[in-house]
């Protein structure tokens, strides 16, 4: 089922402790974009249709990475990429967002994400040990 725009929007803004959506709508379009580079195919599709119509083409759109990010990279490229952040506040815009994105998806969706991320992604969706490794 697809989250309502104005339901994602109130709880990244309340997740992040956002003084307004625009904030919220700001932080979510790049940490969006950045995720959208490291999905591919069915799991990218599925994820994207859980989200708000506008969101969805942010997250299917993206430039492709040249190589996956580590978790810790993602956190730097989500600062650089949001005027005025640090790495901490980075860290902040990441898990108000992708907490909200993981309460959109079920948790076999999820743990399909997150296969497709380097370990570590777990935490910054909010989701500790969500996925087991072999």
């Amino acid at each position: 089922m697809t989250i309502r725009w104005e339901v994602f929007l109130d709880q990244v803004q309340e997740r992040g402790e956002y003084d307004t959506p625009e904030e919220a709508e700001r932080c979510a379009r790049v940490v969006l974009a950045l995720l959208g580079a490291h999905l591919v195919g069915d799991v990218r599709a599925r994820l994207a249709a859980r989200l708000p119509e506008t969101l969805a083409l942010v997250l299917l759109n993206p430039l492709q990475a040249a190589e996956p990010l580590s978790p810790e990279r993602f956190v730097r490229a989500t600062a650089a990429w949001i005027e005025g952040a640090t790495e901490a506040t980075a860290l902040w815009d990441i898990g108000a967002v992708l907490s909200t994105v993981a309460d959109a998806a079920d948790d076999q969706l999820m743990e399909q994400v997150l296969l497709q991320l380097p370990p570590g992604y777990d935490v910054l969706f909010g989701r500790p040990d969500a996925v087991r490794r072999p």
